[in-house]
């Protein structure tokens, strides 16, 4: 059993039915040259691999009349390294990441550099609002947290707990600069990582911060 991944300009959607409708309408077309360019990489790693380290389960990709758009699928234990490549290989041509079993659109547009680790999908690259807005709420069991890490001890975190409530922490380095907070309402936290990422402290140092002592 394979998993998908789907790549497709930035801005062209940024909902899973305007996904599908935009990937609808690409068929037929002629393969894009960002397209090309991507998947004769991915290829090429994919071939340097011995056969039992290959990580494209229907190798090679592209190809295909399936104009701006790139299918790509993996076997599951190869699914974070296969994003990670698709982040490093379409974030810099302006192509966004879906993924079809989660219904998550990825999109570059508007990103800030962050590593970011979800607890329930692995690592990703970068941050955007819409990616708080999606995945703040929907944190859940068994692993209901999202970090995001500037440089070492410099970060954000939340946790949501069985009730529902978060746990917002941050660091700014020293452990005497190690702050946290808590609040029931997914979009005060999704308003309190992006303000720390994006560095508008005006509403974030307005919140109640304790400082965390271990």
């Amino acid at each position: 059993m394979s998993y998908d991944q789907v790549l497709l300009p930035s801005g062209v959607a940024s909902t899973p039915a305007e996904v599908d409708a935009y990937l609808t309408g690409q068929l037929g077309l002629p393969e894009a040259e960002p397209v090309a360019a991507v998947a004769a990489e991915l290829n090429r790693r994919n071939d340097a691999l011995p056969e039992q380290d290959a990580f494209l389960a229907d190798a090679p990709v592209g190809g295909m009349d399936t104009g701006a758009v790139l299918h790509v699928s993996s076997d599951y234990d190869a699914i974070g390294h296969l994003r990670a490549l698709l982040f490093e290989l379409a974030t810099p041509r302006g192509y966004a990441v879906y993924d079809p079993q989660l219904a998550w659109l990825i999109d570059p547009a508007g990103h800030i550099p962050l590593a970011v680790t979800h607890g329930g999908a692995g690592e990703f690259p970068y941050l955007t609002r819409p990616l708080l807005d999606l995945w703040i709420p929907a944190l859940d069991a068994p692993n209901p947290y999202l970090i995001a890490e500037r440089e070492p001890h410099h970060y954000i975190q939340t946790y949501r707990d069985d009730a529902g409530r978060y746990t917002v922490e941050y660091r700014d380095g020293s452990p005497d600069r190690h702050f946290g907070t808590y609040t029931a309402d997914a979009n005060v936290v999704a308003e309190l990582i992006w303000d720390w990422a994006t560095g508008d402290r005006a509403r974030f140092d307005a919140q109640d911060w304790q400082p965390v002592e271990f």
